[in-house]
């Protein structure tokens, strides 16, 4: 005889047993798997107008999953690839209860079989050098908040951190000195290791200097003395970015988060000739494949290529260097 496991239960060990004992997943997997359910409760106790508590797996179908869906994106104004985030986590629920309910393989199979949107992909955001200047010079040096903000913006656009990475950080996580370096846990438990250029080094040791504080406590506290945390590090980059586009023009059009500054990291270790392997094992990326953006989004490197080109009523030849003054007047 078959015991059927409630729903309730299900979801529960869903993400006692499978997500945290088994999978061993991150905080950041577990918050966004709980508020993806969460809202899916809220949508079906609605449509079907009974408690969370006293739903079956046959309340969850195709057909209000998918509305649940369309209802994100229409009601909610959920992006095509946020939705996708959320699809994930239910197939993952989903794949879960095929081997705990397999009664009930006929509606979970067509659950599975709803398929991830195609969104346009848009090149990515970055800034440029004299954007990055601008928004440096913004945080007020005569106090302690300005001093702050001004070294963790200094290190995000160095180093290329997430904005859950910086706001993590503690005063250990950071080696100065003689081979200067940032160690920090990203996505997936994956640890890696940032050098530092000498000026984000010496811009870190005036802050270590003034703070004094524990290996153990925020490398960024607030006011508060907690850690930052990632809406804190999104909420002082907005205000900061919002004084610079006063002065710079070019930020006016620019929406700036904490992942703006980790793909200005990105473009300029490519425009310095960086291999794409080393660019992808800095920012912490699982595949090359992630890298392929960057290169899509630099137009400076498609008019370096285009430049390689031969027009097409042109005459074919191999490369002459430029005449040793032509090419020092070329660099004015």
């Amino acid at each position: 005889m078959t015991t059927t496991i409630a729903f309730p239960t299900l979801l529960e060990t869903f993400f006692t047993e499978r997500l945290l004992r088994q999978q061993r997943a991150s905080p950041h997997t577990i918050a966004s798997y709980r508020d993806t359910f969460s809202l899916l409760l809220r949508f079906t106790q609605q449509r079907r107008g009974k408690a969370p508590s006293a739903l079956t797996l046959d309340d969850l179908d195709a057909p209000v999953v998918s509305a649940f869906l369309d209802d994100l994106e229409q009601a909610r104004g959920t992006s095509a690839r946020s939705r996708n985030v959320r699809l994930a986590a239910m197939h993952s629920f989903f794949h879960y209860a095929a081997l705990r309910a397999p009664s009930h393989s006929g509606l979970i199979q067509r659950v599975l079989a709803i398929p991830s949107k195609r969104y346009d992909r848009t090149p990515i955001a970055f800034l440029t050098g004299v954007e990055i200047e601008a928004l440096l010079a913004v945080p007020d040096q005569h106090t302690w908040a300005g001093r702050r903000d001004r070294t963790l913006l200094w290190l995000a656009v160095q180093t290329g951190l997430r904005g859950s990475e910086l706001s993590g950080l503690c005063w250990q996580d950071i080696t100065l000195g003689t081979g200067a370096h940032v160690r920090c846990q990203g996505k997936g438990r994956k640890e890696r290791c940032t050098p530092l250029r000498q000026d984000t080094s010496a811009a870190l040791r005036a802050w270590q200097r003034e703070q004094q504080s524990r290996p153990e406590e925020p490398r960024f506290p607030s006011t508060r003395g907690g850690p930052l945390g990632r809406d804190g590090v999104a909420y002082l980059l907005a205000k900061h970015v919002a004084t610079a586009q006063q002065h710079c023009l070019s930020l006016r059009g620019k929406r700036v988060s904490p992942q703006v500054l980790r793909h200005s990291a990105a473009m300029a270790l490519l425009h310095s000739g960086v291999d794409s392997a080393m660019i992808a094992l800095w920012l912490g990326h699982e595949t090359m494949d992630t890298i392929q953006m960057y290169l899509h989004a630099s137009l400076e490197l498609k008019q370096q290529a285009l430049e390689k080109t031969t027009p097409v009523n042109g005459r074919p030849g191999r490369y002459q260097p430029d005449d040793d003054l032509l090419a020092f007047l070329k660099r004015l």
